[in-house]
């Protein structure tokens, strides 16, 4: 094995790691919250659980970012929808919104937990770590990132992403209903938006540097905290 397929697989595995780890846990809250408003349609399948295989999509969690990370493009992916069932929840309405609010909540909440770790590693680590140190400070550095990306990512109000969830909840009653038949054509929506369209009119990339931006200064902002906090 030649020293760039090495490193080709280096990168690809700092970036898919944590990846999987962030849609694993991104499902799972949802399916959590779902649980506790009385929906069971994600515990009844066996979907409440950290393994990755239950939640893994082969396209959306390991070919697409493998060749993302070894094309060095922003590295992103998905996971097997977790199932829920709005109609099974004690406010169907309300309810929904919080469950679907939950995932990228949980990503944000592991960008911070991540650079705790971050911080705690570098001050056991002020001699030197080594290779596996710096592999994993890595993994925790992208780790932020993509959940950052996840969290904004997801809350765009377009179908079928959670922001569209919580739209749809929040809008007057009829209004709502009308967003959330868009579901059905949800994911070619979203390509179009996000691919299609850029493509064909790069002026029109707007959703793109929507996202980049905030989750760009909000990467430094947390880099700033752990230089600070790791001396």
């Amino acid at each position: 094995m030649n020293e760039n397929t090495q490193m080709m697989i280096y990168q690809a595995a700092s970036w898919i790691i944590p990846l999987v780890i962030a849609i694993v846990f991104h499902e799972v809250a949802h399916g959590l919250v779902a649980r506790y408003y009385g929906d069971m349609t994600a515990a009844n399948a066996g979907r409440l659980t950290l393994n990755p295989i239950r939640h893994v999509d082969p396209v959306g969690t390991i070919i697409l970012p493998l060749i993302l990370a070894v094309t060095g493009a922003p590295v992103f992916g998905w996971a097997k929808g977790v199932p829920v069932n709005d109609q099974k929840m004690r406010n169907p309405r309300w309810n929904m919104v919080v469950v679907a609010a939950a995932g990228p909540l949980s990503n944000i909440i592991l960008a911070l937990i991540g650079a705790g770790l971050i911080v705690v590693l570098t001050i056991a680590t002020k001699e030197g770590g080594g290779d596996v140190a710096n592999f994993v400070l890595l993994n925790l550095y992208n780790f932020i990132a993509i959940n950052l990306f996840l969290a904004l990512f997801n809350m765009l109000p377009i179908p079928p992403f959670d922001g569209s969830k919580v739209l749809a909840g929040i809008l007057p009653p009829a209004l709502g209903a009308r967003f959330r038949s868009l579901d059905r054509m949800g994911m070619l929506i979203a390509i179009a938006l996000l691919v299609v369209i850029p493509s064909v009119f790069p002026s029109a990339n707007i959703i793109g540097p929507l996202i980049s931006a905030p989750v760009i200064w909000v990467f430094e902002q947390i880099s700033l905290v752990i230089s600070a906090a790791s001396g």
